[in-house]
């Protein structure tokens, strides 16, 4: 059976506005190799969220005229899949979009929890209603269920990754910032980088940052929780440091040839391994 990519996440923050929609395009047709099942992107444009998501690779659920259709803003999230848990259908496709008392956010997230199917349980005992059979709506929730009890989005996510067992690596977006995590293990890559002008990138792999052309600045680091804002960048630790576990098909197989995964060249890594 061939093995699945698990997916591949993108997040832009410019310090004016511009077109974000497309940036995350060309970041996602970059990362088009990561997941083929279904892609999307949100937009926010001063605080108010717009999306397209559908079934389909990159190229074909974004043509130019949906792109011209999502305003310009100052961040967008993006995503492409391929499920690793969950139904192929247009409910589980990403970005997941949460609504909650102190405002809203926009989770795309790649890899998969072990302890999924025993926190949805917890969540919907509690009156959760899921619209999606993926694991990245479970996660949504935790945050959000976090976020009421906390001061900032922030400190919900560092709370709410506590909980979680497993693969991660996070983008979110809610109408003032872009934050995005990484597991303790660092199972999935995550990495971040910087244009000309100002904007900053997260892509799950470098080539998602060369494709917009920004700079490549460093690789997030497992369990570390990075935030963007127009007040700088604020780098955090969610907890302890375990022992790093990086995926050995990402070199092998899920990552594109001409990216760089925690420092080692997946095409060199490729050649050493005959």
């Amino acid at each position: 059976m061939k093995p699945r990519e698990e997916c591949g996440v993108f997040g832009v923050m410019t310090p004016k506005v511009a077109d974000v929609a497309g940036m995350s395009y060309y970041g996602l047709y970059a990362l088009q190799h990561r997941g083929q099942e279904s892609c999307g992107i949100v937009v926010n444009d001063d605080g108010v969220f717009s999306s397209h998501k559908d079934l389909g690779l990159v190229s074909d659920v974004f043509s130019k005229d949906v792109l011209a259709k999502l305003p310009q803003g100052k961040m967008a999230v993006g995503h492409v899949r391929y499920g690793t848990t969950g139904a192929s259908n247009r409910n589980n496709c990403q970005p997941i979009e949460v609504n909650h008392q102190k405002g809203r956010m926009a989770l795309a997230h790649n890899g998969n929890l072990s302890n999924a199917g025993k926190l949805r349980d917890e969540l919907e005992l509690s009156g959760a209603i899921f619209h999606s059979t993926s694991d990245t709506e479970t996660i949504a929730y935790i945050i959000t269920r976090e976020r009421l009890r906390t001061s900032s989005i922030e400190e919900a996510v560092k709370s709410a990754v506590k909980y979680l067992e497993g693969a991660y690596s996070l983008v979110l977006m809610s109408p003032r910032k872009l934050i995005c995590v990484r597991d303790p293990h660092g199972f999935r890559p995550l990495c971040y980088g910087k244009t000309e002008d100002g904007a900053y990138v997260i892509a799950s792999e470098s080539c998602g940052l060369s494709a917009v052309g920004a700079r490549f600045i460093r690789d997030v680091e497992p369990g570390e929780l990075i935030v963007f804002s127009e007040d700088g960048v604020i780098s955090d630790m969610t907890g302890d440091v375990t022992e790093r576990r990086r995926c050995i098909f990402e070199y092998i197989y899920f990552a594109r040839p001409d990216s760089v995964l925690d420092g080692v060249s997946v095409h060199r890594a490729r050649v050493k391994a005959g």
